[in-house]
């Protein structure tokens, strides 16, 4: 076996009905693509595999920083196996400005799931997003990064702020028919791979906090041909290896305004949303293929005189595994259905794009905890050959671990949903879509969940300021696992009554904080592999 990987050579997209359940709920038309969608699942299971542990392990991106005649490049080299593949990879950010849809892209982003390789796809998404809709005078852009002809980022990150983009320092300067940029940023994706950056920085005579940030597009060269920033540095990363992340000088860099900059603030947002939704596929992804190797494992591995699937404690955590990955896929899918009705929308909002952007909060924040447990709980479950790093299982643990830090840590996601809650009143339709969901089905399960939304927001409204903020975080996650309830019992109306027992599981476990329950050992060993 050239990889210590059970799932390596299979097809992702065969061996995951829960996949497919939730897609015919959410993206019927999915059938028309399956083809792409197989195509996509055979790459996932072989050459994502292949690329990632050869990158992770042995050939990470390497900057070059001068030429031959000792000119500065800042460009990196990567291996041409991962070159290769995200050239091949690049179609997948096309159906949301080609007629399809978002369910499309984020279907496909799962079943790459490996963050690193999907995070370049993601950032360059994000750019062409931005061209799209905010600066279609550089619509030439667009079409190279949709081709994979250029590579897209998202920087915003300034060392003094972090996930403060209140205190970003970049500053901007009118210059003719362009602006300059002056400063750094600490945390920049893709550093010294892109071709054209989305940067926030702060104009001239612009107030202090988010609202006096504009938005520009930064390209690699300048007009005249010569490069246009420097990168100083790669970080060395636990993981994630396959996207160079370094830091970034500006010094009089040509940067191009998007849209008017007094909305700058807004269109960050926008960009933040669409990478806290693949966040949260991408992090459902990495847990199934944690699970994925578990299945086999556990049927092969004997102890104690009988195979480890036959062992009831073993069944339990199959059972976790069963749960987790079945709420987070529908949170994850659910967020990006709403956004795909919601995304063509422009400053000021409606509330039904405020109500996307709630949701997005709860799936990033929550399934970025599922992938964390998951993948642990896979190591777990390998015994000792899981903490070796020649076993796939130990890579996805460590992939997995960014996905509660990138695009905003659970703090900040609690705070912009108290925001998103007090400023815009998105809870309003939170309540009006999940309330009636629950009551319908009437199970004491259902019941649980629906006396959470109404406690947890009734504790939040009662709260000062301060107080709102302290329960904040411990909110964001009951009114996910409650929203997981919901929509595994509506999922259950169509593909079958394996969800309508995996909603109640959930709600044992997650919202009355109870042990799975003995009748759940009975249907472990089928429902724990998506059948029945």
């Amino acid at each position: 076996m050239r990889y210590q990987s059970y799932a390596y050579g299979q097809n992702h997209w065969e061996r995951d009905p829960d996949l497919r359940h939730v897609l015919a709920h959410y993206w019927p038309g999915y059938t028309e693509h399956e083809e792409e969608l197989y195509r996509f699942g055979a790459l996932a299971g072989k050459e994502v595999y292949e690329v990632a542990y050869h990158v992770d392990h042995e050939a990470p991106p390497v900057l070059v920083m001068h030429d031959l005649d000792g000119n500065r490049v800042d460009r990196v080299r990567l291996s041409p196996a991962q070159a290769a593949l995200l050239w091949e990879l690049a179609p997948m950010n096309r159906p949301p400005y080609e007629g399809g849809s978002w369910h499309h892209h984020y279907a496909l982003g799962y079943l790459v799931a490996d963050p690193g390789i999907y995070c370049i796809l993601t950032i360059t998404n994000q750019t062409a997003y931005i061209i799209h809709k905010y600066a279609p005078a550089f619509a030439e852009w667009k079409e190279r990064l949709l081709r994979g002809e250029f590579w897209g980022a998202t920087w915003m990150t300034e060392v003094q702020g972090g996930s403060d983009l209140g205190a970003n320092a970049l500053k901007a300067t009118p210059n003719g028919g362009a602006w300059r940029l002056d400063g750094e940023k600490y945390f920049c994706s893709g550093a010294g791979l892109t071709d054209v950056a989305v940067v926030t920085a702060r104009p001239e005579g612009a107030p202090p906090g988010p609202k006096g940030l504009a938005l520009f597009l930064v390209p690699r060269l300048s007009r005249a041909g010569g490069l246009n920033y420097h990168v100083r540095r790669l970080k060395d990363k636990s993981a994630t290896r396959a996207v160079p992340s370094g830091e970034v000088d500006f010094r009089g860099s040509e940067a191009f305004l998007v849209g008017e900059a007094e909305q700058g603030i807004y269109y960050t947002l926008e960009v933040l949303t669409v990478s806290r939704l693949a966040n949260a596929i991408a992090a459902m992804g990495i847990a199934r293929k944690a699970h994925l190797e578990v299945l086999e494992r556990v049927r092969r591995r004997r102890a104690f005189g009988r195979a480890l699937v036959d062992h009831p404690l073993v069944r339990r955590d199959l059972t976790d595994m069963a749960v987790r990955l079945a709420g987070g896929l529908m949170l994850g899918f659910h967020a990006a259905d709403l956004f795909e009705k919601a995304w063509v929308e422009r400053p000021p909002y409606t509330a039904r794009y405020q109500y996307a952007r709630f949701l997005s909060h709860l799936a990033k924040n929550r399934t970025a905890d599922h992938a964390a447990e998951v993948t642990r709980l896979a190591m777990e479950l390998f015994g000792g050959l899981g903490f070796l790093e020649e076993y796939a299982v130990a890579r996805w643990h460590r992939e997995a671990l960014i996905t509660p830090i990138w695009e905003g840590p659970s703090n900040i996601q609690a705070l912009d949903l108290l925001e998103a809650m007090q400023k815009k009143r998105a809870h309003e339709a939170f309540l009006a879509e999940f309330i009636p969901v629950l009551e319908k089905v009437g199970t004491p399960e259902a019941r649980t969940a629906r006396e959470v939304i109404e406690a947890t927001l009734v504790r939040l409204a009662g709260s000062r300021p301060e107080e709102a903020q302290w329960y904040a975080k411990d909110a964001t996650a009951r009114l996910a696992d409650a929203a997981q309830v919901g929509l595994l019992y509506r999922l259950a109306e169509a593909a079958g009554e394996r969800y309508a027992h995996l909603a109640a599981l959930y709600a044992r476990r997650f919202l009355l904080g109870e042990e799975y329950p003995a009748w759940a050992l009975e249907k472990a060993a089928v429902w724990s592999d998506g059948q029945g």
